[in-house]
């Protein structure tokens, strides 16, 4: 299954959300509100553990 917009316009619309990073502050904040690892909905995880869980490195490139 792709995840993603349908439409062309759709497209456009999120496309400008691909230029925004987010500060380190930010970042930290989200992260207090949903700790990295945690299944918001447990009935859509998967079986495999994405990388920045093991390496916390990867999870502000």
């Amino acid at each position: 299954m792709l995840i993603g917009p349908r439409t062309a316009d759709r497209l456009d619309g999120l496309l400008p959300g691909a230029e925004v990073d987010l500060t380190d502050d930010v970042l930290d904040r989200i992260d207090a509100i949903v700790p990295p690892g945690i299944d918001l909905n447990p009935e859509d995880n998967y079986a495999a553990t994405p990388p920045a869980l093991h390496d916390a490195r990867l999870r502000r490139r």
